[in-house]
């Protein structure tokens, strides 16, 4: 597993002040998938990792959902940064 590949934006300062912010969770979450990513390339059968990694998926899906339907900028900047791609908008 390597670590470097994690993303780390946010400094302690604002890690300690915004940690309830919409931002900070969808970066969180997108730390989390990205090392449950890493190891379930090692590990293909790690049922209950793939079932986390879902919920996980879904928690950030919804959260981007609401930064885009409540600022389309901010939720522009957070997805450009974290080099996640776009979600398809019904």
């Amino acid at each position: 597993m390597v670590k470097n590949s994690f993303i780390y934006v946010i400094s302690q300062e604002e890690k300690k002040e915004n940690s309830g912010s919409v931002e900070f969770q969808v970066f969180s979450f997108t730390n989390k998938i990205r090392r449950l990513t890493s190891h379930l390339e090692l590990h293909r059968k790690d049922y209950l990792s793939q079932r986390g990694l879902r919920k996980i998926l879904g928690k950030r899906q919804r959260l981007l959902a609401y930064l885009s339907k409540k600022s389309k900028g901010r939720y522009k900047e957070l997805i450009s940064r974290l080099d996640i791609r776009e979600s398809k908008t019904r």
